[in-house]
Parts: structure tokens; sequence; C-alpha cells
């Protein structure tokens, strides 16, 4: 796999990010585009997985909050945005969250 498909790859669930983690090592010279975007989509997929439990523990407790829900489609939007950038090859990080990874997660260096 390329590059271009190993970065869009790690924003397609944590199956694919897996996969392009472990594409990603055997790369000879390491890309600096895919590890760019593992950072972003492993982060994107934290902030996710946190927005839904604390809305759903928040829509469980208070019922009548259940509009909060929409939240969840500004996350796909930033996920589009992520994908976006990975096929247009950009180091470009998600609007709003994106610049709170980019130093983060030194395992996938």
């Amino acid at each position: 796999m390329n590059n271009k498909t190993l970065s869009i790859l790690s924003y397609i669930t944590i199956i694919g990010w897996i996969v392009a983690f472990v594409k990603s090592k055997d790369l000879t010279p390491k890309s600096d585009l895919v590890r760019y975007h593992l950072k972003q989509g492993f982060g994107i997929f934290l902030v996710s997985l946190l927005v839904n439990i604390a809305l759903s523990v928040t829509v469980m407790v208070a019922p009548p909050l259940y509009f909060l829900s929409y939240v969840g489609y500004i996350i796909l939007i930033l996920w589009i945005f992520g994908i976006i950038n990975a096929a247009n090859e950009q180091k470009k990080p998600i609007p709003v969250i994106g610049k709170i990874f980019e130093d983060k997660f030194s395992f996938i260096d």
C-alpha cells in the first residue's frame, strides 16, 4: 500500500487504523504523512469514543437533553475533513481538535 492509501485508511474505523499502523511499520522510508494521519485518526477516534460515552450517560440521566446527540454529526464532519486532508496528501490538522494530537501518541513514531 502506498502512503496515500495508508493515510486514508487510518481514519476508517479502529480496524482500519490498526491495519494502517501495522503496514506503516513495513515502509522502508518512514512516511511523515502516514504517521501524521495515524495520530490524527487515533485522536479523533478517542474524542468520538469519549463524546459518545458522555452523551449516552447524559441522555440516560436526563432524557430531555436528547438533542445533544446531534454533537455526533460534528464529529462526523471533522472525520470527513481528516479523510479529505489525507486524500490530498496534506499534513493539515483536523479543525478544532487536530492541533492537540500533533505531538501526542509517541508510540506511533
